[in-house]
């Protein structure tokens, strides 16, 4: 059986109903109308099905191994500026998920919640450099044995809620549920300059699995 996050359970129940007022409405039709609309309503409640989805996810873990905060495609690694949290130069890694990845996000490592804040702000792409600035997007920054780290949930064209689980103060783990966007969106990870980077732009991660960095 498919685990599936809470936040999505309504939209399941109501993708299924849709399915299955459609295939109601071919057993008393029959037109091909009716039929096409059926088939599609019933891809539409799978995909919602798996697009919610939240499986168990086991890899490596250890106090210097930092992971993937989402699934998706590191679309950029570069040094920014990051004011609020580091408050100087950062690393960012930015990992650009689409809509047939998981969505659920999760601790890149131990530490303690000692930041957040949400930032209403537009439904751009996210792929884009501007989704950093412009995006409606919360971010969550731990303090770790080693430094800090900031992980940016930013909304994407689809995207019209970001969900983020805890409060300042809360100690984590890694690997840990840290909250989910619904609908194509990003996940930007800042670490500290100098920090050992072992993915490279292009490459396909899974949340909780893939080691993206490494305290040096």
């Amino acid at each position: 059986m498919i685990r599936t996050a809470p936040e999505g359970r309504w939209f399941i129940v109501g993708a299924w109903l849709l399915a299955l007022g459609l295939w109601l409405a071919v057993f008393r039709f029959a037109t091909p109308g009716w039929w096409l609309a059926a088939v599609l309503g019933t891809a539409l409640a799978i995909w919602v099905v798996a697009f919610f989805r939240d499986p168990e996810r086991t890899g490596q873990r250890g106090d210097r191994l930092i992971l993937a905060p989402a699934d998706g495609k590191v679309v950029s690694i570069v040094e920014a500026d990051e004011p609020a949290f580091f408050q100087g130069r950062a690393l960012r890694i930015s990992i650009f998920m689409n809509v047939f990845n998981c969505h659920v996000n999760r601790y890149p490592t131990d530490g303690t919640v000692s930041y957040r804040h949400y930032n209403a702000g537009k439904f751009g792409h996210a792929a884009s450099e501007k989704s950093s600035l412009d995006n409606e997007q919360s971010s969550v920054g731990l303090v770790t044995q080693y430094g800090k780290v900031l992980i940016r949930q930013i909304a994407g064209l689809i995207a019209r809620r970001i969900v983020t689980d805890h409060e300042v103060g809360t100690r984590v783990q890694q690997g840990q549920r840290l909250g989910m966007i619904r609908f194509g969106s990003r996940v930007d990870l800042f670490l500290p300059t100098g920090t050992r980077v072992l993915v490279k732009t292009g490459d396909n991660t899974l949340v909780g699995v893939t080691v993206v960095a490494e305290w040096s």
